[in-house]
């Protein structure tokens, strides 16, 4: 018989009862990560101002290095593991990983090279173990699933965001920066403790019969087959085209806030409020939007509308900072962007992934995920400089930024199309084309 947890979430969130443990699996998985994540953040944007400003592409170009480097190691974890245990493995790495900058910060906490390596680490991080929790998800739950349980799910992310910040700001006097890592680390290692409640919940309500013995197997392969399967499939081409233009759209923002922060907040303590008090204001709006709104959008009006609302929104954003460059408006766009990124886009773009094989979902998706989105960062970063250099006038970044944009939503409206059409072929039924 439902337990009142099962029955409340049935009735205000469309949750079926036996989904139930799942869905709050799935929350306290990505609440753990990104409470951690957000811990850590402004720590990560203070030190990439403190290299100077005029430098972050060569920190941009740093992270695609790596996390190119990073593509054949996941590969070939994705290749030889069994596919349950592809996030533990990868979350246990991690870990590891944030324990020795525990140490070398605790041991040189003005080394310059530490930081630097940190803000590059952080932001590998980021990506890949995002990637593979949304991977775990497209991998377990149905396409009908995903657009009911996804932005529910995902509104755990924002409550991280919201509690991550909170957390910098109350322990690091007490903890200092060795001490927060350390705390992320153990929850990033709880994390990866509620993905494995997520597996055996699956366990016990397979979509297959076969399902639970593959999952048990390895993807098999070689560590590059996400790259060839990528360029293979029009479909997977197109989601990394989305991606591109959606970092690239994120990079002239990001530079632009770097900018306008170093302008009018000179003092380092002051600019790691103002990216605190910017994540507080983003996750809120991100939060209610996922657990009231985005479920019932997708629902009611289609993918279409998760995948194209943001781009549509932030070419009109972009038009607005041409004609009033100024912090107060800059502000409106950067938390309309992410808010909406977190609230709409994600969830759009995760739901893009339910419609792929297996090995698709881990191996390409976490190529499109890490090494093209921070592929497009370094490119987008270069250019950004460049058009800055030989425009000297912000009102030109915002027009480019405008026109990438309207490309981004066309890119999102024809996934939502190819979508579609591939459910309707999963499901048997005829094309209307």
């Amino acid at each position: 018989m439902p337990g009142p947890v099962s029955r409340f979430l049935s009735r205000l969130f469309g949750v079926a009862p036996d989904e139930a443990p799942a869905v709050l699996a799935g929350v306290a998985m990505f609440l753990l990560l990104f409470a951690g994540y957000f811990m850590l953040r402004p720590v990560r944007e203070t030190m990439g101002i403190a290299g100077g400003v005029d430098n972050l592409q060569w920190l941009f170009t740093a992270t695609f290095v790596a996390t190119l480097a990073a593509i054949p190691l996941f590969g070939l974890l994705a290749a030889r593991a069994r596919r349950r245990r592809i996030l533990p493995w990868t979350y246990g790495f991690f870990a590891l990983n944030l324990l020795a900058f525990a140490a070398a910060i605790a041991m040189a906490p003005d080394n310059p090279w530490v930081a630097r390596g940190f803000y590059v680490w952080l932001s590998v991080f980021n990506l890949l173990a995002i990637s593979v929790a949304w991977s775990v998800l497209a991998d377990l739950f149905a396409a009908a699933q995903a657009k009911r349980l996804f932005a529910l799910v995902a509104a755990g992310a924002s409550a991280g965001g919201l509690l991550g910040p909170l957390l910098g700001v109350l322990l690091v006097g007490p903890l200092g920066h060795a001490g927060l890592m350390v705390l992320a680390t153990a929850l990033l290692l709880a994390s990866a403790g509620a993905a494995v409640a997520l597996q055996r919940w699956r366990d016990r309500h397979p979509l297959r019969a076969e399902e639970t013995v593959a999952r048990r197997e390895p993807l098999g392969g070689n560590p590059f087959a996400g790259l060839t399967t990528v360029f293979s499939s029009p479909y997977l081409m197109g989601i990394a085209t989305f991606v591109v233009l959606l970092a690239s759209v994120t990079t002239f923002l990001y530079f632009e806030q770097a900018r306008l922060v170093e302008l009018h907040f000179p003092d380092r303590e002051d600019q790691t409020r103002v990216f605190g008090l910017l994540d507080f204001i983003v996750q809120s709006l991100a939060i209610l939007t996922q657990l009231f709104l985005t479920g019932r959008i997708v629902q009611r009006l289609g993918l279409v509308v998760l995948l194209t609302a943001v781009p549509v929104v932030m070419a009109l954003g972009f038009l607005w900072l041409a004609l009033a460059p100024t912090f107060a408006v800059f502000a409106v766009v950067m938390v309309t962007r992410r808010a909406g990124e977190y609230a709409l886009a994600r969830p759009g773009r995760e739901m893009l992934f339910t419609a792929v094989p297996a090995e698709a979902k881990y191996k390409a998706k976490n190529v499109i995920d890490t090494a093209v989105y921070r592929g497009a960062d370094a490119v987008s970063g270069w250019v950004k400089t460049g058009v800055d250099a030989i425009a000297g006038h912000p009102a030109v970044v915002a027009v480019a930024g405008a026109a990438l944009a309207l490309g981004w939503a066309f890119t999102g409206w024809s996934l939502a199309r190819a979508h579609g059409r591939r459910e309707r072929e999963a499901a048997g039924v005829p094309s209307t084309r």
